[in-house]
C-alpha cells in the first residue's frame, strides 16, 4: 500500500510518542499497564461487536484524524465527518475533511473528499485541484464501503470482525477504574503473516460500551509512524439521504483514472493500491 495518497496531511495514534486514551501507552503496553485476561473475554467481545456491526444500517460521525512522526517531532491534525449508509446490498462511505492543523501552527481550512462506492474510491483534493479515481472492486462484485475504507484508513472493527484474529493477536486490556464504565479496549498485534504485516505493527481499539461499536482507533505503522482516528458524536442508524454521497468534480480539477489491473484480486482484505494511505 503507497503511504502518500495525501502529501504531509492526515485516520490514528498511539505508539512510541506515549499517546494514552482510557489506559496506556498503544505502542508498547507494558506488563504493569495491561493485565491478564481470560481468552474467552476477547471472544465475547467480538462477539458482541459483531453483532452490532451486522445491525449497523447507516452511521454519522465527527472524525478527528491524527498523524505523528515522532522521529521528526511532527503531527498534523484533520477534523471532518463521516457519513455511511447501507442501500440494499451495496453501501457507500464519504468522509469529508474540512480543516487541517501541523504542528503549533494555526487550523486551516483544507477542504479533501473521499467516496467509497463499494467499487471506486474518489478522492477530491480542493488544494491541489485534482482528482484521483481508483477502480477497487469488480462492478458486479462491490464490497462493503468500510471495507474498502480500511484500505486506505486503519478503520478496524466495522466490517469482517470474525476475521479480526486470523490477523492479529488480540488482548483485552484492563481499563482504569474511573475509565470501566465507558470503554473496552482491544490491544491488536500484527501476526507475521496478516495481510497488515507490511503496514502495521499493531492497533489498539476502543469501544464504546454503550453504542458496542469502535470509538477510537489507534494504530503504529511498520515506520513507526502514528495513526489516531476519533469518532465523536455518532448518530446510529438514521438513515442519510442518497444526496450525502453525491459529488461533482469542478470543471478546472484534473482527473486521474486507475482502473482495476485484470486479474488483480479484490477479496484480500489488504491489496496494495496506489497512492493510498492517508498521512
Amino acid at each position: 500500500m503507497d503511504r502518500k495518497i495525501i502529501a504531509g496531511a492526515a485516520f490514528i495514534v498511539l505508539g512510541a510518542a506515549g499517546i494514552c486514551w482510557a489506559g496506556c501507552s498503544t505502542r508498547s503496553l507494558e506488563p504493569q499497564c495491561r493485565k491478564a485476561v481470560k481468552p474467552d473475554a476477547v471472544d465475547k467481545v467480538l462477539e458482541q461487536l459483531r453483532q452490532k456491526t451486522t445491525e449497523l444500517e447507516s452511521y454519522q460521525t465527527r472524525v478527528e484524524y491524527l498523524f505523528k512522526q515522532p522521529l521528526f517531532e511532527s503531527e498534523s491534525l484533520r477534523k471532518g465527518v463521516l457519513y455511511y449508509q447501507k442501500f440494499g446490498e451495496k453501501s457507500k462511505l464519504r468522509m469529508n475533511f474540512k480543516t487541517l492543523k501541523q504542528d503549533d501552527e494555526k487550523e486551516q481550512k483544507y477542504v479533501e473528499q473521499f467516496i467509497f462506492d463499494g467499487v471506486w474510491l474518489t478522492k477530491i483534493d480542493y488544494q491541489v485541484k485534482h482528482v484521483t479515481r481508483q477502480q477497487l472492486a469488480e462492478p458486479n462484485e462491490p464490497v462493503d464501503a468500510f471495507e474498502l475504507a480500511k484500505r486506505v484508513f486503519p478503520i478496524i472493527g466495522f466490517t469482517k470482525v470474525e476475521e479480526l484474529k486470523k490477523e492479529f493477536e488480540i488482548k483485552l486490556v484492563e481499563q482504569k477504574e474511573s475509565e470501566k464504565k465507558g470503554f473496552v479496549q482491544l490491544h491488536l498485534k500484527v501476526k507475521p503473516d496478516s495481510t497488515y504485516k507490511d503496514d502495521y505493527t499493531s492497533i489498539d481499539f476502543w469501544i464504546d460500551k454503550k453504542l458496542g461499536l469502535p470509538a477510537k482507533i489507534a494504530a503504529v505503522s511498520t515506520e513507526d509512524d502514528i495513526y489516531e482516528i476519533k469518532l465523536l458524536k455518532p448518530k446510529v442508524n438514521k438513515r442519510i439521504d442518497k444526496k450525502v454521497f453525491e459529488f461533482k468534480i469542478p470543471e478546472d480539477f484534473t482527473v486521474k483514472e486507475i482502473p482495476l489491473k485484470k486479474g488483480e484480486k479484490t477479496t484480500d482484505s489488504r491489496p496494495k493500491t496506489q497512492d493510498q494511505r492517508v498521512n
